[in-house]
């Protein structure tokens, strides 16, 4: 693709004062980790690969479900079956044929955490179970990366940045993972489809914002009820 083809790819963004040239310099080169990809992984990555993040690496072992498509957009029916991480790597290098996307098709594990991680700048978790989100927390504390966190549930979601520059992690808000036999999860409470869409777009917009150098949460865990509209940040 042209130079000039690129500037009119990126302009409606760089147009800003925000932004710039030097602003979209700094998404090109960004290594940003995407850990699973459904529910949010499925915007986020949709709007960071548009945005011109230029390496993006997709990490799920999973494969395509026919009740994953009322949420999970980046699938079709042809695709059930298939790997999601393989399918989204292919819909995402179509939607911005500049980044370059990497398919992780393994499970998180103790053992092989740091290898992975270590090579990206800024780590946006999308998982769905709480034994991944904490060890992806202790993990980046370990290694001083930056977390875009997010969670949902029915209506409501939650949205934090951990561990950037310094500030509080998973660990400093909820010390002890709870068990899973006491929390309610998707899979047998529900999840309207569009939620995840809202929640992974606002962790798409705060990974954009870090890479940008402007300003983020801060020790701050959004709580977004959608039946009410009902926002509230929450510092901890």
């Amino acid at each position: 693709m042209s130079i000039i083809q690129e500037f009119l790819r990126y302009n409606r963004q760089t147009i800003l004062p925000e932004i710039g040239d030097e602003g979209q310099e700094k998404l090109k080169k960004a290594r940003v980790l995407v850990i699973g990809a459904g529910g949010l992984g499925c915007p986020i990555l949709q709007y960071i690969a548009t945005a011109g993040v230029g390496c993006i690496g997709i990490m799920d072992f999973d494969t395509i479900e026919i009740h994953n498509l009322h949420r999970q957009i980046l699938y079709t029916e042809n695709e059930i079956g298939k790997l999601k991480a393989l399918v989204a790597k292919e819909v995402v290098s179509e939607l911005n044929p500049l980044i370059k996307a990497k398919a992780i098709v393994e499970k998180l594990t103790p053992e092989n955490a740091i290898q992975i991680i270590e090579q990206y700048d800024i780590i946006v978790d999308g998982s769905d179970n709480f034994t991944t989100r904490y060890l992806v927390n202790d993990t980046c504390v370990a290694l001083q990366k930056t977390l875009v966190y997010g969670s949902i549930l029915k209506f409501e979601g939650q949205v934090a940045v951990f561990n950037h520059k310094g500030s509080k992690n998973l660990r400093d808000l909820f010390p002890e993972m709870p068990d899973p036999k006491d929390v309610p999860n998707c899979n047998l409470n529900g999840v309207l489809g569009t939620l995840p869409g809202i929640i992974g777009t606002m962790m798409a917009h705060e990974t954009l914002k870090l890479i940008l150098d402007l300003p983020t949460l801060n020790n701050e865990l959004v709580l977004f009820n959608t039946i009410n509209w009902n926002f509230m940040k929450l510092n901890f």
